[in-house]
């Protein structure tokens, strides 16, 4: 099947300057970037797109054995990237997209030249030296629910993720997104995106990278954007004043105003 169809591809903005491309994270689609999408979309043109299994992709194309682990979700991306025949991309990836993004750069890096990570987190359960945010005891309580009722984890977590209590309509959308995954492949990303280890990927960006964290955020809580930061030589840390994990949605003025002003300045160094 041809990729762009097989990733509902969608394509917005104009032809100058980078080509951005705006990549979900788990139990979400192209969707949740439609209020950050248009001020990119100005300046910028910008790609958006559903990993196989999510949203509007082709749901045949989807295995257990490719998507058991972010290498197969990197790979969407290098098939998308050259059909696209991208050169010198800037990728933009929230949560777990934001190490899919990481590998898929050191894959084809003359078509990725820069990342911007929202609220990356490179291994979500504590190490030795290193807060995830969560034990071990943590993430595998969390996978047995999801996987005894998806629906029932959805309602209960999605507001939590979202972080935003006063404004429940946020919640009740990412349940919805949640909601509409099928229950098998939502388990598969789930273990895939929960049980990763990123953190000796980060040593091997060599591009200029943006790494967006909010105030509060119950799944990548400060300390691990520092982290995510320090890893890399080349990145700079901003901290949103904003909470939750869907900065997008919940502060998008803020989130686009962070990455047009580094749009911006990767423009003024090219």
């Amino acid at each position: 099947m041809d990729v762009l169809r097989r990733n509902n591809v969608t394509i917005t903005g104009t032809d100058e300057g980078p080509t951005v491309v705006l990549a979900h994270g788990f139990g979400c689609d192209q969707n949740l970037w439609r209020l950050v999408a248009p001020a990119l979309a100005e300046r910028y043109r910008v790609v958006l797109f559903d990993y196989v299994g999510s949203g509007g992709s082709d749901l045949a194309s989807w295995s257990e054995e490719r998507y058991s682990s972010l290498e197969g979700y990197a790979q969407d991306v290098v098939e998308l990237s050259r059909a696209l025949d991208l050169e010198g991309a800037v990728f933009v990836g929230h949560s777990v997209s934001a190490m899919v993004g990481v590998l898929a750069a050191q894959a084809v890096p003359e078509r990725i030249g820069a990342l911007v990570m929202v609220t990356p987190s490179p291994r979500y359960i504590d190490d030795e030296g290193y807060r995830g945010g969560f034990s071990t005891q943590d993430i595998h309580e969390l996978l047995a629910s999801l996987e005894s009722n998806y629906l029932g984890w959805s309602s209960a977590m999605a507001p939590m993720i979202m972080g935003n209590p006063e404004r429940p309509e946020l919640g009740q959308e990412l349940t919805d997104s949640f909601c509409a995954t099928d229950p098998d492949i939502a388990r598969v990303f789930a273990r895939t995106t929960f049980l990763s280890d990123n953190r000796a990927d980060l040593k091997g960006v060599e591009v200029p990278t943006l790494v967006l964290e909010c105030s509060q955020d119950l799944i990548a809580p400060r300390g691990v954007g520092a982290f995510v930061h320090e890893s890399i030589p080349s990145s700079r840390l901003v901290t949103l004043e904003a909470t939750g994990h869907c900065p997008q949605l919940s502060a998008p003025q803020a989130t686009a105003e962070a990455i047009l002003g580094f749009l911006d300045t990767l423009r003024r160094t090219a």
